[in-house]
């Protein structure tokens, strides 16, 4: 009997620590070193290892829409030391994009808190004259040929934002999917390419320094880093809402008291003076959740992206 408590005992108190006493915690990012994921990542990964008093180290995983880290954290060890850091993409979208894929998005993860919030603000090269985003459709209705508009990949954010946009407003517009983010922003600062629907965080500096110019937010509100640009909903272009969240996952089977502690300091790390002011100089805004309203929020836009593109039959080469 004595055994058997004291066993439970032990039991109980390894779940209570947040990863193993021997090694560091390692936050999964599954887009390459220097994009909007990364920069959050790190900041994140900072006030972890603080919160947790334990290292939290960012290792990158890129590839594919996110699967790539995915289907690794899915197999991971249920003990806190692996975690997801995710934007929407590998959870709401690619489980309608791929007709196949090397992780469950709703069996394989036990979320943890959101992380921040990311709007989606439309840009182009300065030297475009549209003065916003409503004008720039009224020029593409009047050119002879459609417009391009890059993003970063088939089924990605900005390609879904662009559809709801090309619905709403009835631009004459192409899609120009390129590899990632950076090759079609490096376009579109040689204007190569027309037009951009692009997270805030990876595009910020672009625009501070004048070298992009913001036509719209695809957001329900102005954004407060951006305060004199427009919704696209206050230009007569309703209903294009794109926020590409960030999410903190661990794999599914991961007991609740580490979820909990790892809640717990989410929270903690997001209320830091210091790692709010790195996140917002950026764009990105903090929103930490509880893991039912992660799961609830994952589950919502799971539904809303899979009905466009079902809808406008996007599909993965």
């Amino acid at each position: 009997m004595f055994k058997r408590f004291f066993a439970a005992g032990v039991l109980a108190l390894a779940a209570c620590g947040s990863a193993s006493a021997d090694g560091p915690v390692r936050l999964i990012v599954a887009f390459p070193p220097g994009g909007p994921v990364d920069l959050v990542g790190r900041v994140l990964a900072e006030q972890l290892t603080r919160e947790l008093h334990q290292s939290v180290i960012v290792e990158n995983k890129p590839g594919a829409n996110g699967n790539i880290g995915a289907a690794y954290v899915a197999k991971g060890p249920r003990d806190g030391t692996v975690l997801f850091l995710t934007s929407v993409g590998a959870v709401s979208i690619s489980p309608s994009l791929y007709q196949s894929l090397p992780y469950d998005p709703v069996k394989d993860f036990a979320p943890v808190s959101r992380v921040v919030d990311n709007a989606t603000v439309f840009v182009v090269n300065p030297s475009n004259p549209a003065s916003d985003a409503a004008d720039f459709v009224a020029r593409s209705k009047a050119a002879s040929q459609p417009v391009a508009i890059g993003s970063s990949g088939v089924g990605s954010i900005p390609h879904l934002a662009l559809e709801m946009f090309a619905d709403a407003s009835k631009a004459n517009v192409m899609h120009v999917p390129y590899k990632g983010a950076a090759p079609v922003i490096n376009d579109l600062l040689g204007n190569q390419v027309a037009g951009f629907f692009g997270d805030v965080p990876g595009l910020i500096t672009h625009i501070q320094g004048g070298k992009l110019k913001a036509l719209g937010v695809a957001a329900p509100a102005r954004l407060a880093v951006l305060p004199n640009v427009k919704t696209l909903a206050e230009q007569g272009i309703p209903g294009v809402e794109s926020n590409n969240w960030y999410g903190l996952l661990a794999p599914a089977g991961t007991p609740p008291a580490i979820v909990d502690k790892l809640n717990a300091a989410v929270r903690a790390a997001l209320a830091n003076p210091e790692a709010r002011k790195k996140l917002e100089s950026f764009g990105a805004q903090p929103a930490p959740s509880s893991p039912q309203e992660l799961a609830a929020l994952i589950a919502s836009d799971r539904a809303k992206w899979g009905d466009l593109i079902q809808r406008k039959h996007i599909k993965v080469d």
